[in-house]
């Protein structure tokens, strides 16, 4: 059986009625696929089910397109939501550099709600200064909207146009998301940015007033982790390779883990399935590291570039410039 949700269990009583379902159905095997919050409730369905002497196998496989699980190279999903971010923002920095006497400013606004790791893959089609995008703005760094504001005119005034990547996660320095007074909170007690005005829309008008760019937000939302047509080969074969982990791990006795992807050390890639024990994954957020994000806090490093492609698959094309030699 194989099913979706996104609730969050609260109650002790939801908790008894999945052990009556369990036992009812004569469950014995259980995969949850998700990310913290589904590590999380794994967790405790499998240390309830051991100090209830019921037995049943319980096992995490990762999957998030926020790549924000914390023990593991990387989460299935996250290769093919990059590489959608990563296309998109290449070509749609095309039509802004074509378009550039009709607008100034293109704004690509990137899910991850607490993490930066989607919105920094929008630089691996990058090649050159004049390639989309010019500026990245991550949920790890305090969003300062004067410097940004700053950041946008010296690259305006060089260019003639500016595409920013932006993640909907930024927050000022109170710790209060960007354009996000009007979202809603969810279930799970997060804010829904999507279903907000979002700090796209709301910086577009900030440019518009303090800067008068004329400035378009694209806000693909849901489309970034369910575009199939563009998934990276890379990352289905090893969503592949992890469901067969969690089985091979049933079969050898194995509970209470969440299956790994272990990238070796070698020149080339290459990545094995392993285990973590739940407990130190369930509810825990992993950020982009320090030596990934630039010094000036709005683009990613090179590093991050090297970490991130092999993930997506194919190489992002290389579009021509007619008269520029590429």
């Amino acid at each position: 059986v194989l099913g979706s949700c996104r609730h969050q269990l609260t109650k002790d009583e939801e908790y008894e009625r999945l052990l009556q379902l369990f036992a009812d159905y004569n469950v014995r095997y259980f995969v949850y696929i998700g990310g913290n919050d589904s590590m999380d409730t794994c967790h405790k369905i499998s240390r309830l089910t051991r100090e209830r002497g019921y037995d049943m196998r319980a096992i995490g496989v990762p999957k998030t397109v926020d790549n924000d699980l914390p023990e593991t190279d990387h989460c299935p999903g996250y290769g093919s939501a990059a590489r959608f971010v990563a296309l998109s923002t290449a070509e749609s920095g095309r039509d802004l550099e074509a378009m550039k006497t009709f607008e100034d400013v293109a704004i690509f606004e990137i899910m991850g709600r607490h993490t930066g790791w989607l919105v920094g893959s929008s630089a691996l089609g990058k090649r050159c200064e004049a390639d989309a995008p010019h500026l990245i703005y991550m949920p790890e760094r305090i969003f300062d909207k004067e410097k940004f504001l700053q950041d946008v005119k010296a690259l305006h005034d060089k260019l003639g146009y500016v595409y920013v990547a932006l993640s909907e996660g930024v927050r000022d320095s109170d710790g209060e998301f960007i354009g996000a007074k009007d979202a809603r909170v969810d279930s799970f007690g997060h804010t829904a940015i999507s279903f907000g005005t979002g700090p796209g829309v709301y910086l577009c008008k900030l440019l518009g007033a303090r800067l008068g760019l004329k400035a378009r937000c694209n806000r693909p939302g849901t489309i970034q982790r369910s575009m199939t047509s563009v998934a990276s080969s890379s990352d289905v074969e090893e969503a592949f390779m992890v469901g067969r982990k969690a089985m091979q791990f049933f079969a050898e006795g194995v509970s209470d883990v969440m299956v790994t992807l272990d990238r070796s050390g070698g020149t080339g890639y290459e990545c094995t399935a392993g285990q973590v024990p739940l407990e130190k994954v369930a509810n825990v957020e992993k950020f982009l590291p320090e030596h990934f994000i630039n010094k000036e806090g709005n683009f990613v490093t090179q590093e991050f570039i090297d970490y991130c492609m092999p993930l997506i698959g194919d190489p992002i094309p290389d579009y021509a410039r007619i008269g520029q030699g590429r």
